[in-house]
């Protein structure tokens, strides 16, 4: 590209641009999702045809804009990891060997470092109930720490989780 800087972002194949645009766009109306359109990639958020944004409200409490934040970080991607570093700079070894777990599967995933928002990373413990980092949610849905994810593994439930091809 002839983007001069990093990081550069891409959506569906195509330059958005830099830190400053995703930024700007945040800010917008609606939010990133409403402003690449990127409905479709969201996980259900909501049980109602309204949009998965909510817009908080003068009388919102803070624990309720922080569930709501909590609720679109999980959402922000199908396989969503909540981790100490980010994936290419792991900040403990329990990260570093769920981010090696989940790239031997080659699958696409997100990662959030709870390092960088103390309220995400005491708030995210509340609601997951889940004491420890780091956390891996499939589909929205907590499947636990590091320990859970090699049990997993072991059984051979991992892959089929990550790649989608549960069976019921």
């Amino acid at each position: 590209s002839d983007w001069p800087t990093y990081p550069q972002f891409y959506v569906k194949g195509e330059l958005v641009g830099g830190l400053d645009i995703m930024k700007e766009l945040m800010e917008e109306d609606g939010g990133l999702v409403s402003q690449l359109e990127l409905e479709d990639y969201v996980i259900g958020t909501t049980t109602s045809s309204s949009s998965a944004v909510v817009e908080p409200t003068e009388d919102t409490s803070t624990a309720l804009s922080l569930n709501d934040k909590l609720q679109q970080l999980i959402n922000r991607h199908r396989i969503m990891l909540f981790m100490k570093g980010i994936p290419s700079s792991p900040k403990c070894g329990f990260s570093r060997q769920i981010v090696e777990i989940l790239d031997s599967y080659n699958v696409s995933y997100d990662a959030f470092n709870i390092l960088e928002d103390e309220e995400v990373r005491q708030g995210l413990k509340e609601y997951s109930d889940w004491p420890t980092y780091p956390q891996l949610y499939v589909e929205g849905d907590l499947v636990g720490g590091l320990d859970i994810v090699k049990e997993m593994e072991e059984g051979g439930d991992l892959k089929d989780l990550l790649t989608g091809d549960m069976t019921d």
